[in-house]
């Protein structure tokens, strides 16, 4: 179960930006993600109407990319969310069974000592150690075996061997000390955390980069329009040009 914060860390894919695209950014994000080219004019990235089709297409590629991506990282993201809780309730049990078993320990100790004394004076070996057997106690808890299936479990105090034993998933489950299980329960928590921070970086970024584009497109479709717009009057003042010529020469000579 704690290994499993493993899987966070890691950054997406990056896209490559399609060959028919122009690329006027190169900047990226911290896990490497590229950011979409800003067009702020768009005469300057698309010099006629023949790039047009290309770079439309282009564009959907790359929003297509950035979309596919989203989708990865908020699933990653959803995991962590599922799991971080989990490996919180994890870490609580170890601390408690860690306080509890150093708690008993000491009263084992304390207890131990006072059978001693009192073994040299006045009783017999089998008592001192009836007392030291009586000074360790039993934990009484349950535990969840599915999710609203629940065993009940005695645990002995002090810890024996001041061991725990963790699930890892897989079928493995793995004996740790007390200390070592918290310190590495710890750090896979922190890193599970660091990662759900860094998927919810990525999906913000990644929606800026699917906007920028939607805006590129726009701008680059509006800019279609009004070249065609514009190659339209032209024609129709040639078109009147030209009849005026040919009205004139079909008029008589004076």
């Amino acid at each position: 179960m704690a290994d499993e914060a493993k899987k966070s860390s890691s950054s997406s894919s990056t896209p490559p930006p399609s060959s028919s695209t122009p690329t006027t950014s190169t900047s990226t994000n911290p896990r490497g993600i590229p950011s979409a080219p800003f067009i702020d004019s768009v005469e300057t990235y698309v010099s006629s109407r023949t790039q047009v089709e290309s770079t439309l297409r282009g564009f959907q590629e790359m929003i297509s990319k950035y979309q596919f991506m989203e989708l990865n990282t908020s699933r990653r993201a959803a995991g962590l969310r599922d799991k971080i809780p989990e490996m919180q309730r994890s870490l609580d049990v170890v601390r408690f069974l860690k306080i509890k078993s150093r708690t008993a320990k000491t009263a084992s100790t304390s207890a131990a000592d006072t059978a001693d004394a009192d073994a040299s004076d006045t009783a017999t070996d089998t008592e001192a150690t009836s007392a030291k057997a009586a000074a360790s106690t039993t934990l009484q808890t349950t535990f969840s075996l599915i999710e609203t299936l629940y065993a009940h479990a005695n645990i002995e105090l002090p810890l024996p061997n001041d061991e725990v034993f963790l699930w890892l998933g897989a079928n493995v489950m793995l004996a740790y000390t007390v200390d070592e299980a918290e310190s590495m329960l710890s750090e896979k928590l922190t890193a599970a955390k660091r990662s759900l921070e860094a998927c919810q970086e990525d999906m913000d970024f990644l929606r800026e980069q699917v906007t920028t584009l939607e805006v590129a497109t726009a701008r680059v479709y509006n800019w279609e329009v009004t070249q065609k717009r514009k190659e339209k009057e032209m024609m129709a003042v040639e078109e009147g040009r030209r009849r005026g010529e040919k009205e004139l020469k079909t008029l008589p000579n004076r």
